[in-house]
């Protein structure tokens, strides 16, 4: 069991997501780095599964009420178990008693923690994910708050092996996953449906323009601003299905990408789609922050998966052989 010290707005607990439900018209939700939350799973050696805690408003801060071991994945950050310093990308054994603090990221948006045996809450249709405008899963389907007792499973693996050990995180380790820099983070999409709607100037408008991520922005849908995409004339469209990731234009002509928690169907324009192996890249940019993007084919955007599961399957391997160390 774990208590819930500190915890500002919108921190969940998350799992890989909900599949299979948008046909009841639920969204996935889910990690918005599911690359972090697999990390730490496997830094663990927990299922890919296992829910773990999504945190995006800082400072965060938990006791462990047993002896428990943990990872810390995700964005660059500080943070310290019972005063001592634990390093980004690192998994470790707290004490009960123990406080673990986490301060506020200096690079990057969101911060996992996962728990040997992962959170164990109910499921609620296949998935632990906290769905907070269906008010399911998670914790009473809500954000976590001062005073809450988290529930941790019992992991396979119980306290036996070497859990004091990090990785490179995936910016560092797989190619071209560099992080953003001064001129932002370039996302690679594909043309969706209703390209070839816009004109010529609209398009090189999309491709040119460095977008600002607004605050106006969340789990739900990214907003950008930076430039207008604008038809030339209206077009009514019948509301259709979304999944995340789709860059969809609304008459304001600011494009909304579409994250986590977006709705499963709705009838704006789709201009283009990040690919899935450029999403987590996304998830872990904040508000305030600037992205570009780059055209892919769809071989491309397929091959683009083979270096980040290659990552997460070394990834496990090196954990494995470390514990047994």
């Amino acid at each position: 069991m774990i208590e819930i010290l500190t915890s500002p707005a919108f921190n969940t607990i998350q799992d890989i997501g909900r599949h299979g439900a948008r046909r009841f018209g639920v969204s996935t939700s889910g990690a918005m780095d599911p690359v972090a939350l697999a990390a730490g799973n496997a830094l663990l050696g927990n299922e890919d599964g296992a829910a773990g805690i999504e945190i995006q408003t800082f400072p965060f801060r938990l006791r462990f009420q047993t002896d428990t071991t943990f990872a810390l994945t995700g964005a660059d950050h500080d943070s310290t178990l019972a005063g001592s310093t634990v390093r980004p990308w690192w998994c470790t054994q707290a004490r009960a008693g123990d406080v673990l603090a986490i301060t506020a990221p200096r690079r990057g948006a969101r911060v996992y923690t996962t728990f040997g045996g992962g959170i164990d809450v109910p499921r609620v249709l296949g998935s632990r994910s906290t769905h907070l405008r269906g008010g399911f899963g998670g914790l009473e389907g809500r954000t976590l708050q001062a005073g809450d007792v988290v529930p941790i499973g019992s992991s396979s693996r119980g306290s036996v092996g070497r859990f004091d050990f990090g990785v490179a995180p995936p910016d560092v380790a797989i190619p071209g996953a560099a992080p953003a820099d001064d001129r932002g983070l370039r996302l690679r999409v594909m043309r969706a449906g209703e390209f070839d709607l816009f004109s010529e100037e609209m398009r090189a408008t999309f491709w040119s323009t460095r977008w600002k991520i607004s605050g106006q922005s969340d789990r739900g849908g990214y907003r950008l601003t930076g430039g207008k995409l604008t038809l030339d004339a209206p077009v009514e469209m019948r509301s259709h299905g979304v999944v995340a990731g789709v860059v969809q234009v609304p008459p304001a002509g600011e494009p909304i990408i579409q994250m986590s928690d977006a709705n499963t169907a709705g009838g704006y324009p789709k201009m283009a789609a990040v690919i899935q192996a450029d999403l987590w890249r996304l998830g872990q940019a904040a508000p305030g922050s600037f992205i570009a993007f780059s055209e892919v084919s769809y071989q491309d955007a397929v091959a683009a998966m083979a270096p980040v599961n290659d990552y997460l399957a070394k990834l496990r391997a090196t954990a494995d052989l470390y514990r047994e160390l």
